[in-house]
């Protein structure tokens, strides 16, 4: 946060700097002798491969808002509203959030549910249900998670 603060203000001076050290300091003792720093409050557990996750999450992003305005925008509107159930291989509470913002982030798809590794989901049309069923955005998370990756089910 400190560096980011540095790019975006553009204060270079010694004084504002040091200050600024001195209160990331203040706030990580301060945060450490309250015992509100956990893993889980910090990702940072993710796997490396979280690098190469998020490019391909906003391709398919683009690639699923493209999709939906071509279903919207056809006259004959092919929607096909439905809803169904996915099993989650991720072993995470993590790994299951993940997996459930990156299906409510691409356009056509939400996660209604998470509970126990299950997910309901909604999807739009027939497409974007058989991306999902086909299990590759399961298969990246649990990567990102540093897992090996598992199946998916369809339900209702």
């Amino acid at each position: 946060m400190y560096a980011l603060w540095i790019l975006l203000s553009g204060y270079f001076e010694p004084l504002l700097l040091s200050l600024g050290l001195a209160s990331v300091f203040l706030v990580v003792f301060i945060a450490i002798r309250m015992d509100v720093v956990d893993r889980e409050g910090h990702p940072i557990h993710l796997s490396w491969r979280a690098a190469s996750y998020l490019p391909w999450l906003a391709l398919e992003i683009v690639k699923s808002s493209i999709h939906v305005a071509r279903a919207v925008l056809t006259p004959r509107m092919p929607i096909k509203p439905t809803v169904f159930r996915v099993k989650a291989s991720q072993v995470t509470e993590l790994g299951h959030v993940l997996y459930a913002n990156s299906i409510t982030l691409t356009p056509g798809t939400i996660t209604l549910a998470l509970q126990d590794g299950h997910m309901d989901i909604h999807a739009l049309t027939k497409e974007a249900k058989e991306g999902l069923l086909s299990g590759e955005m399961d298969r990246r998370v649990s990567q990102v998670e540093g897992g090996a990756g598992g199946t998916v089910e369809a339900g209702q």
